[in-house]
């Protein structure tokens, strides 16, 4: 069986109308719009560049400054102010009154030491007690014994009193230390040089025994005893 021949001219026929179809046929579509945003999105979602530096100036923000305050420093927090009470001194309104006995002195003549501590001219000067008396500051009581009293002879113990003719006042007294200061005013009246250190002696121990005082000065209208009784 003898297969149709194809000419030439047909070959080159049907070539020139699929060529022809290639050209007019329906077009692809273009692009959208939308789709172009899609993908722009998803180009900077994916891949994002970084954000320039500009050129504005930051302005720094004010640094808090706290309000000025007249409290000094302190790491606790200020509280209210407090006024604070002036405390009054305390005054002292003398001693508690007590009762006892008062102890005076007064001289053993030639004892030499026997009966109390030796005093000048060989004599002793010996302690008494009174009865039972009321009183606040023992000192001032017991001088004011000694001194009121206008006998010579100290009842019957052989006890003598040389400042029975003398006319002093106890004015006060004041403790030092362990020094008692006795001040007196008037006069002393006294029956010789052995009575010097026989009414010194009486006055320092009875002043002493009254006061607790390990030693005693006495002052008669402002001058030491010492210079009052000078033979000067």
């Amino acid at each position: 069986m003898t297969r149709p021949g194809f000419s030439a001219v047909s070959v080159l026929g049907v070539c020139l109308l699929f060529t022809l179809s290639g050209c007019s046929g329906t077009p692809a579509p273009a692009p959208t719009t939308g789709s172009a945003s899609a993908t722009a999105t998803a180009t900077a979602t994916a891949s994002p560049s970084p954000t320039a530096p500009t050129s504005q100036a930051v302005t720094p923000s004010p640094t808090a400054t706290a309000p000025p305050s007249s409290a000094p420093p302190s790491s606790a927090p200020a509280g209210p102010t407090e006024t604070a009470t002036p405390t009054a001194e305390p005054t002292f309104t003398g001693f508690p009154e007590q009762t006892g006995p008062l102890t005076i002195y007064y001289v053993a003549i030639g004892d030499n030491g026997v009966s109390g501590p030796m005093i000048g001219c060989g004599d002793s000067i010996v302690a008494t007690t009174t009865a039972p008396v009321r009183f606040t500051d023992q000192v001032g009581p017991s001088l004011g014994t000694l001194l009121v009293n206008k006998s010579r002879d100290v009842g019957l113990s052989g006890l003598v009193n040389v400042l029975y003719q003398s006319n002093l006042t106890y004015v006060g007294g004041e403790l030092v230390g362990s020094t008692i200061n006795i001040y007196l005013s008037g006069q002393f009246m006294l029956g010789g040089v052995c009575d010097i250190p026989r009414a010194k002696a009486q006055l320092e121990y009875t002043a002493m025994a009254a006061s607790g005082a390990t030693s005693a000065q006495v002052f008669v209208d402002g001058r030491p005893i010492d210079e009052v009784l000078s033979l000067k």
